[in-house]
C-alpha cells in the first residue's frame, strides 16, 4: 500500500507543480481527507466495494464543489481504480514531497508551562537560520515535563526537562 500511496502522491504532486497550483492542491487534499476523517459516513461510502464507482464519483460532484479540475481528476483515478483508501497515506506522501521542496521543517517545543511567544519565536528564528530551513513551529504545554523544554527538530529530539533529568539520575543511583 505505500508503493501505491508513493506513485499517487508523485503524480499529484508532479501535475500540481507543473501547473504552480501545489499549495491549492495541497489544501484541497488536506481538507478532503479531514472531511473523511470526520465523517464515518462519507468514508464507508468512498471506501465501500458495494457502491460503484459511479455512483461514488456523483457523490463526489454533490459532496466537493469549486475543487481544481486537477484534484477532482485525481479523486475521480481514485475512484475508478478502488484506491480512495489509500487517500491517508497519499496525503503523508504529498506532504512530505511538499515540505521537502518548499524545505520547511516541522519544530515542536514543549515544556511544562506556557512560554512567551516572543521566546518561541526566537527558538524558531535561530533553529531556521541554523537549519536553513523554513519552520514550521508549534508548542505545547506538558505540566508531566515538570520543568525545562523538549525539542522536536524534525526527527531529532533534544530532551532538557526535569523529568529526564531525574530519570537518569535514579537510573544511575539503581546502577551504583
Amino acid at each position: 500500500m505505500e508503493e501505491i500511496a508513493q506513485v499517487y502522491a508523485r503524480s499529484l504532486f508532479e501535475v500540481a507543480s507543473e501547473q504552480g497550483k501545489l499549495d491549492t492542491i495541497k489544501e484541497q487534499l488536506d481538507q478532503f481527507a479531514d472531511a473523511l476523517a470526520g465523517n464515518r459516513e462519507v468514508a464507508v461510502f468512498f471506501f465501500s466495494p458495494y457502491f460503484t464507482a459511479q455512483e461514488k464519483k456523483s457523490g463526489l460532484h454533490r459532496a466537493v464543489e469549486g475543487a481544481e479540475p486537477i484534484f477532482m481528476n485525481f479523486l475521480e483515478a481514485l475512484i475508478e481504480r478502488h484506491r480512495t483508501p489509500a487517500i491517508y497515506r497519499i496525503r503523508t506522501e504529498f506532504n512530505g514531497l511538499y515540505a521537502k521542496t518548499n524545505k520547511l521543517l516541522p519544530v515542536l517545543l514543549t515544556s511544562a508551562v506556557e512560554l512567551d511567544a516572543e521566546l518561541v519565536e526566537s527558538l524558531g528564528a535561530r533553529i531556521g537560520e541554523q537549519t536553513g530551513n523554513q519552520i514550521e513551529l508549534s508548542s505545547r504545554v506538558d505540566p508531566e515535563i515538570l520543568g525545562g523544554i523538549v525539542l522536536r527538530v524534525g526527527n531529532f529530539i533534544l530532551d532538557a526537562s526535569i523529568k529526564t533529568r531525574l530519570e537518569q539520575l535514579r537510573r544511575e543511583v539503581a546502577a551504583a
